[in-house]
């Protein structure tokens, strides 16, 4: 399928997604977000793809929902809007593809909740992370209530969101939204690098371990051991798990 605000690219198992409008610094209509969903669908189903990479061109990642659009919705409207946006976050952060955010510049609302939705954050020095919602008579509509306090904590959380202030990315970085930081010439190098050692791990191995993060961080932690205990029962009825442990034995690759 050909996408009009996304550029794809696949190269060593790994999918490179650029949100491509850098007109209106990446922003997330709703046009966006359903190439957005449709795209990943189209990276579950295929097989050779374990990690994908997600940026934004220009100097933007995403600079938020697009406002221009929000700006006329009613409360019903605004409804679905949020909807449509939280679905496709959720299928991001369910796919079984391990997904790093690079996040070049702006990750502004939206842009923030992307990022959080992703399994892994490089950020540049450079990056501006904010959820401004209230200065403009809204709340996070996308999940960052939901997801800011599980990353950084509930203080800290509700610091950033009534606040709006924004951060950059060696704050981010300082309070736990980032798992690293790099300088801007540096991000995609770094982002690809992790991308491969991940990769180069079993794929079934990798889907059942965030399987077990995702399902047990929602749980108290007897039930979350259950769900790991299953899981990595599973690793052992898998083709990878003979092969990989019979070639530790062997001392080969």
């Amino acid at each position: 399928m050909d996408y009009k605000y996304i550029l794809r690219e696949k190269q060593d198992h790994i999918g490179l997604l650029t949100l491509n409008h850098p007109e209106t610094l990446n922003a997330l209509s709703s046009a966006v977000l359903e190439e957005l969903g449709n795209v990943f669908d189209e990276l579950e189903a295929d097989k050779e793809i374990y990690v994908v990479i997600l940026t934004g061109a220009g100097r933007s990642f995403v600079a938020g929902a697009d406002i221009a659009e929000m700006s006329r919705l009613d409360a019903e409207a605004g409804r679905a809007f949020g909807r449509l946006g939280t679905a496709v976050f959720r299928k991001i952060e369910l796919s079984e593809k391990i997904v790093i955010a690079a996040v070049n510049g702006y990750a502004l609302g939206g842009g923030c909740e992307l990022a959080m939705a992703c399994d892994i954050r490089i950020a540049s020095v450079k990056a501006k992370f904010a959820q401004p919602e209230v200065g403009l008579g809204i709340i996070p509509g996308f999940s960052g209530t939901q997801r800011l306090p599980r990353l950084v904590g509930v203080g800290k959380a509700k610091e950033l969101i009534y606040t709006g202030t924004p951060i950059d990315g060696t704050e981010a970085f300082r309070i736990g939204l980032v798992n690293k930081v790099t300088e801007p010439d540096q991000l995609m190098q770094e982002a690809k690098a992790m991308a491969l050692t991940i990769a180069s791990r079993s794929p079934l191995a990798l889907k059942y371990a965030k399987e077990a993060i995702n399902r047990g961080i929602e749980t108290d932690i007897d039930t979350g051991i259950a769900f790991e205990n299953g899981y990595f029962g599973l690793c052992f009825g898998t083709t990878e798990q003979k092969v990989q442990m019979q070639a530790f034995l062997e001392k080969k690759k």
